[in-house]
């Protein structure tokens, strides 16, 4: 499975560079940092949310786990829970583990934890199993326009 051409023209029209990674299968973000032998803070792990009726991705570093209280005070929701495969496969037509962090290619907002800032370059998910990107965290932040705050705490 390729990185779907609507990502790669998404990064285009914005204008940021990046290098597309090709690996072994991967299905999570520890798998992928033993795989391409990384640290876990250079590896952008992807959450789908439901906070409250609507989805958001979170972007946390791998090593990192999503508060999920940060996260629905940042949002100001009343309540913020890890999206069930079942949804993410029939709202977003991708497989688990599948997810980008490219909330704007499935029309949703995107939070990221402002952790991922002291990585320069950062490792994410690119809709494939097989390939990823690499790119600037400023770049993707150009690209996705994230609500950055505190989200996530250290495993």
């Amino acid at each position: 499975m390729a990185i779907p051409v609507k990502l790669l023209n998404h990064l285009k029209k914005a204008k940021v560079k990046y290098d597309v990674l090709e690996h072994k299968t991967v299905f999570t973000a520890y798998d992928l940092a033993q795989t391409m032998k990384r640290k876990l803070s250079e590896i952008a792990k992807t959450v789908l949310v439901k906070a409250d009726k609507e989805y958001f991705i979170v972007v946390v570093p791998a090593h990192y786990k999503v508060d999920f209280k940060k996260v629905k005070a940042l949002l100001k929701a009343k309540r913020v829970d890890i999206a069930k495969e079942k949804e993410m496969q029939a709202k977003f037509k991708v497989k688990p583990g599948a997810i980008t962090p490219f909330g704007s290619q499935h029309k949703i907002g995107v939070v990221m934890d402002k952790a991922l800032l002291k990585a320069k370059e950062a490792i994410f998910s690119a809709g494939s199993f097989t390939q990823s990107l690499k790119m600037k965290v400023k770049d993707y932040q150009k690209a996705e326009q994230p609500t950055t705050g505190t989200v996530g705490k250290k495993k």
